[in-house]
């Protein structure tokens, strides 16, 4: 695989797949990226030019097909989690096109999470109590017979990390169960679950289906404001490495992720790609929120950067089945991801972000976007989350100081950007006791 003619191509549109562009170009073997659909920022980080095709969508199968074909693709990164649930992997292999990502089948341990949660019971994964419903009058009489406590109400489907909505009592489980309509198909089917009280955090395995090794954890922030208060959302800032893993907790997410590598193997699901364990940790003891079946975002932007080896080299022996002739290093650095966006209830339109250019002066800035347009020498965003500042550096002081003075540097026309101030606050809490 000598020489920098490969070409790779990355399925997602936003700052994860900006990471892992970053991370390809990087590759000595690699000359040649493209993204669907990608973003205009992509090419800020990358060593190498980056085609995208900002007109398709990640479950375009047909046309990434012939973009593989007419590009002499050689890898593709199945990044996203509707492309997994849509089948992309399995198309690829059949039009005989090298794909890391899971199968359909084997992706369903995210897009399904009453099947997810059904596998977890019969592999003796540890998990929450909860129960699957199809019918909201039977999940409202389940609630109004049950104690009144802490519950999740889930929808099955996916809804961009979305669908899970916290119920503090009965009354909020009765809300959220009536909410699960808004998720249209995916909310049809739901789960109601026991909300556990501890503190989560994810970790990421890479696999071929025999062999796995972690990549390392991260603490992602999903509500929208400070002190974890508001709506969830996506992801709006991550931290590595959250001081949560102990040895004893990195042992039991570890038995965790090879019991459902196994279990997933025995169903003939062979998993191949990026296993996300969404943990929490109650008593020392570690239970699974959720399984997703990619990258996470914003934990891939401070997670990828640090792997040490060559993806491509590594993708392709996770494609070849030869994962355990490997060995996966990281630079062990500390890093956070503070994730710029438009305030909340805002009309979308194009408004000028200034202060890029200055941020990414500072050592140990880089920047992932998501909606970002580079213009005539300026730039310009939409609404929603629109950029990662990622920091990095050799402890949570460090970054956490450098990620804010970059953060203050950048300002949306209107005083229109919105960002947590506190990424990062459970473990600044730890150092300082």
């Amino acid at each position: 695989m000598a020489g920098n003619n490969k070409t790779v191509l990355v399925v997602d549109g936003w700052g994860r797949g900006a990471a892992l562009i970053h991370k390809y170009s990087q590759s000595p073997q690699v000359g040649k990226l493209i993204a669907v659909p990608g973003n205009p920022l992509m090419q800020i980080n990358s060593e190498i030019p980056v085609k995208i095709f900002p007109h398709l969508t990640t479950t375009s199968i047909k046309e990434i097909i012939e973009i593989c074909k007419k590009e002499k693709v050689d890898l593709v990164d199945v990044a996203q989690d509707n492309a997994v649930e849509a089948g992309l992997a399995d198309a690829l292999e059949e039009a005989g096109t090298s794909a890391i990502g899971p199968s359909r089948l084997a992706g369903q341990i995210e897009w399904d999470k009453a099947w997810a949660r059904n596998f977890m019971k019969k592999n003796k994964i540890p998990h929450p109590a909860y129960k699957v419903f199809t019918s909201k009058k039977n999940a409202k009489d389940y609630i109004k017979r049950a104690p009144n406590k802490k519950y999740f109400v889930k929808a099955t489907g996916l809804v961009e990390g979305k669908g899970a909505l916290p119920a503090e009592n009965k009354e909020k489980a009765l809300l959220a169960i009536s909410e699960m309509s808004k998720f249209g198909k995916a909310g049809e089917k739901f789960v109601i679950e026991d909300w556990l009280e501890g503190e989560e955090f994810s970790t990421f395995a890479i696999t071929d289906g025999m062999s796995f090794q972690i990549i390392g954890s991260a603490q992602d922030h999903k509500r929208l404001y400070d002190a974890d208060q508001g709506p969830n959302t996506g992801g709006i800032g991550s931290s590595t490495p959250p001081l949560v893993v102990t040895k004893n907790i990195y042992k039991q997410e570890e038995s965790i992720i090879r019991k459902t590598i196994l279990g997933l193997a025995k169903e003939g699901r062979v998993y191949k790609g990026l296993l996300y364990l969404g943990a929490i940790v109650v008593n020392k003891k570690v239970y699974v929120v959720e399984f997703n079946a990619r990258w996470g975002s914003p934990e891939a932007e401070v997670l990828v950067p640090g792997i040490k080896n060559d993806l491509f080299e590594i993708s392709m022996s996770v494609v070849k089945e030869r994962l355990h002739k490997s060995k996966i290093l990281t630079d062990r650095k500390s890093r956070i991801a503070v994730t710029g966006s438009t305030r909340p209830g805002i009309e979308t339109k194009e408004r000028e972000l200034f202060g890029l250019e200055n941020a990414l002066k500072i050592p140990g800035i880089t920047i992932y976007g998501s909606r970002v347009f580079p213009k005539k020498g300026k730039f310009f965003v939409t609404a929603g989350r629109l950029f990662h500042l990622v920091a990095e550096g050799k402890n949570i002081i460090e970054v956490r100081k450098k990620a804010y003075q970059a953060m203050s540097m950048l300002f949306i026309e209107g005083n229109n950007l919105h960002y947590r101030t506190d990424i990062g606050w459970r473990d600044m809490e730890r150092v300082y006791q």
